[in-house]
């Protein structure tokens, strides 16, 4: 029994770290080295994907960003007074009109 133990304390990592690797290649991971590091050739296919989603992430982001501007837009519109927004439409009404008569007196 006394030997036992120490047979016990000894294997104990080693089987665990074959568990453990035999249980991530079986679900797809790579395995690792006893300092943690990653073998197996890297998947193209997998590195593909990874530019594919940072693309679309890039995208969607940026899509994200448009509409939380135009939200901003809206909640200013809905939240401010009545006349702040009524001389605004004026203003943005005039423009054109003052643009014609800068080209016309050219």
């Amino acid at each position: 029994m006394a030997l036992l133990i120490p047979i016990a304390a000894i294997t104990i990592g080693p089987i665990s770290w074959v568990a453990n690797n035999w249980i991530r290649a079986r679900h797809g991971y790579a395995p690792q080295d006893y300092r943690r590091r990653r073998h197996g050739a890297a998947d193209p296919e997998a590195e593909r994907k990874v530019l594919l989603l940072s693309d679309e992430n890039e995208r969607l982001t940026g899509q994200v960003l448009r509409l939380e501007e135009r939200i901003a837009v809206l909640e200013r519109i809905a939240t401010d007074p009545a006349t702040r927004l009524e001389r605004e439409i004026e203003l943005l009404r005039d423009r054109p009109a003052r643009n014609e008569l800068a080209h016309r007196a050219e």
